[in-house]
């Protein structure tokens, strides 16, 4: 035999058995090669903290993590932001540093620069269609959930077009015509005709019977146009307490009036959760009704949920309501994030419209701590004392027991007959309710008339709201017990955290630093939704 030959064949059928598997493994690629990765999904939900700044996120995992008394360590806010993506949002509109609720809202809801407090409509004054509008169009079902009320600024600006965020009366005809499948929130004041007014009216004596009595029968249209028949004849089945809520059928729209003008605030909210009696829902069963019809939809939804009572109590420097409202916020977040996890192809989007208070725990030179013995060899005949006041853990404890909002605590005081209406009343209610005491001469301080309404002397231009000047100084003066510095009573500018929970294909990209109109547009993209670029 020519070993030569025999050689030159061993090599050749060695080569082609190479260049078969090679070929084998080329086309096993090809033909079982993983599917591209989904970049849309069927649902998004967006969690909105009205005014919950990375200072808020601190304030409820501080609770959390320190407080002796905390029943848990971990916030459903810390599991969110660990198993998802994080990233920054900057939320200035158009021509201006500092944004409200409004423009904020729109720049979420349109993807374009909006102007301060418009609704729904681009910096130059053009109507811009939503992403609550384009799921609509797109055969989705949409949803509005708020533990404010329903035209207030943040849930309008996904359902109306109006110059003014002032213009309820208008943005509940829009949100009425807009077609939303489920509105959860208060509000009636918006939706009943100014007849109302007149409690000898067959107006009133009319919606009196249709509506509960914990709800007080106020209007603030300029017309006599009744909404809630105009949405009833759309289809709308009305619900105006919790129990009505979750008997109402899943088949048709729904809207939820629980109140005038404002839901409880989250104290309230924490002390009646578990009443059977309790007329109004909670953020989180408000939350499980809207889930609960939106996905009857084999098309998917959009839902938009608000906490907005944080940015309320920041408004008034009430660290206790805030807390408050954090804590009941973490059990929707908790709620949606497992609801995301268990239907599948959901994204869940966590984000704030802007930070309000500039609220942070501080150290001072208040009641610095005592000198104490330390076992540690460097303090051998030495005493342990800090020059600063840097706060205990059981100031936390302290806050979460405030018993009132200090806006109750001060309507409470506004309610007594005018002669006792004295610093010793208003010392006596605070006292009362809160762990952090008031003297007589403080209190008097805080009833001490202001020109124009101010708060305080310093940074008085940044107190704007004459309502909440007595809560503001409430709060300063209680804030040195509580380590608590606040540097406004409006927004910021400070950077919002972004946090994505679904699929890792979209979420990804909501890591860096983004504009609002660019989170929009993330959204818009997630749902497969026709996307324009911002201006």
């Amino acid at each position: 035999m020519d070993h030569g030959h025999a050689t030159s064949l061993g090599y050749r059928n060695i080569y082609l058995l190479v260049f078969s598997l090679f070929l084998f493994l080329f086309i096993s690629q090809q033909t079982f090669a993983k599917p591209a990765a989904k970049t849309t999904v069927k649902n998004v939900i967006l969690l909105i903290g009205d005014g919950m700044g990375p200072q808020q996120y601190a304030l409820a995992m501080s609770y959390a993590q320190l407080a002796p008394d905390a029943p848990i360590r971990k916030l459903n806010l810390e599991k969110l932001m660990s198993q998802g993506e994080v990233g920054l949002m900057m939320t200035y509109p158009k021509g201006a540093l500092v944004v409200d609720s409004a423009a904020s809202a729109t720049q979420l809801a349109t993807g374009h620069y909006a102007g301060s407090e418009m609704i729904g409509l681009d910096y130059k004054g053009n109507p811009q269609a939503t992403i609550l509008e384009l799921a609509r169009d797109a055969g989705k079902s949409t949803g509005l959930v708020s533990d404010t009320r329903i035209t207030h600024a943040t849930p309008a600006a996904f359902a109306a077009h109006q110059p003014h965020r002032s213009m309820e009366d208008k943005i509940a005809t829009d949100l009425i015509n807009n077609n939303v499948d489920v509105m959860l929130s208060a509000g009636l004041q918006s939706f009943l005709p100014q007849g109302v007014r007149d409690k000898k009216s067959n107006v009133y004596a009319n919606l009196r019977q249709q509506i509960p009595a914990h709800i007080k029968l106020v209007s603030k249209r300029k017309d006599d146009r009744n909404l809630l028949n105009e949405a009833e004849n759309k289809g709308y089945h009305l619900v105006f307490d919790r129990e009505s809520m979750f008997m109402a059928p899943e088949s048709r729209k729904l809207l939820g009036l629980f109140d005038s003008a404002r839901m409880p605030d989250g104290i309230r909210e924490s002390q009646t959760e578990n009443e059977k009696s309790r007329k109004h829902p909670t953020l989180l069963e408000m939350t499980s009704k809207a889930l609960d019809r939106l996905s009857q939809n084999e098309k998917g939804f959009f839902l938009m949920i608000e906490a907005g009572q944080i940015d309320w109590a920041a408004h008034s420097s009430d660290v206790g309501t805030m807390l408050h409202q954090m804590l009941q916020f973490d059990k929707t977040i908790g709620y949606t994030m497992a609801w995301a996890r268990k239907n599948g192809d959901t994204l869940l989007v966590l984000t704030a419209d802007h930070e309000t208070g500039s609220f942070g725990f501080s150290y001072s030179s208040f009641e610095t701590p005592k000198a104490k013995n330390l076992e540690g060899k460097a303090f051998t005949g030495i005493k342990y004392k800090p020059k600063y006041n840097f706060g205990t853990p059981k100031i936390i404890d302290m806050i979460y027991q405030q018993k009132k909002s200090y806006t109750e605590m001060v309507s409470e005081f506004d309610a007594l007959p005018e002669r006792q209406q004295t610093a010793a009343s208003l010392m006596n209610i605070v006292n009362k309710n809160s762990e952090f005491k008031i003297s007589l001469s403080e209190a008097e301080e805080i009833l001490k008339p202001v020109d124009g309404g101010f708060y305080v002397n310093d940074f008085k231009a940044f107190y704007v709201y004459d309502n909440r000047y007595r809560q503001n100084r409430l709060g300063i003066t209680l804030s040195r017990h509580q380590n608590v510095v606040w540097g406004t009573g409006t927004h910021t500018a400070t950077p919002v955290p972004v946090v994505a929970f679904g699929p890792e294909a979209i979420t990804g990209q909501f890591n860096g630093i983004h504009h609002s109109t660019a989170v929009a547009m993330m959204m818009r993209k997630a749902l497969g939704l026709t996307i324009s670029s911002p201006h």
